[in-house]
């Protein structure tokens, strides 16, 4: 091989390179965008701060949140991102009780919860509901909006709270659909990563 064949070779060899490089930075720059528009428009990741829903959630969790725009049908048992600054500065944690046109009662006698007449069966909660917040019961819930409470029901301000109660859906941010991290156990400080998962 000559020289001049051999810088003929040399020159392609570098062109495929800078080609495979320009295609390499096109891809992570194109990987990079996707991901961003992701958790801009569709998921975002909220951190649960408090015990408000200690069993299901513990403080320092972090979940992956649909985004509102893509999930507005909340149902009986969701758990919800939601903001409302009148209330609390920061986004807050809860379960969906009721929703639109529903009837929501509290016995704070035994605890009990009732939704349209029928007693709820809530496996989720730490214990039963004691505390009164200034909510009068038995309350329906207007058309678009939701009933929330923790699942630490006596160590939870939500819609049993008069300063919150029924929560427009345009105050939710997000349904939470999978817990991405753990927070650390309050004894041991140590992380339960069996907990990551979706979320009941």
């Amino acid at each position: 091989m000559d020289m001049q064949e051999k810088g003929q070779q040399d020159s392609k060899q570098e062109k495929q390179s800078g080609r495979d490089l320009y295609e390499w930075i096109q891809a992570l720059v194109c990987s990079v965008l996707a991901v961003v528009l992701v958790f801009t428009f569709v998921i975002r990741l909220i951190g649960v701060d408090g015990h408000s829903m200690v069993p299901t959630l513990q403080d320092g969790d972090r979940l992956l949140v649909l985004n509102s725009l893509f999930y507005d049908d909340y149902r009986y048992g969701d758990i919800v991102v939601l903001r409302k600054d009148s209330f609390m500065e920061e986004p807050i944690v809860k379960r969906v009780i009721a929703t639109g046109g529903q009837t929501v009662d509290i016995d704070f006698q035994t605890g009990t919860v009732t939704v349209d007449g029928e007693v709820l069966e809530e496996d989720y909660i730490n214990e039963l509901t004691f505390l009164e917040e200034g909510t009068e019961f038995p309350l329906t819930v207007p058309e678009g909006s939701i009933f929330v409470m923790g699942d630490n029901r006596n160590h939870s301000s939500d819609s049993r709270d008069s300063r919150l109660g029924t929560v427009d859906t345009r105050y939710v941010i997000g349904k939470a659909v999978f817990l991405a991290f753990p927070g650390p156990d309050e004894i041991t400080g140590e992380r339960d990563l069996g907990r990551i998962g979706t979320i009941d």
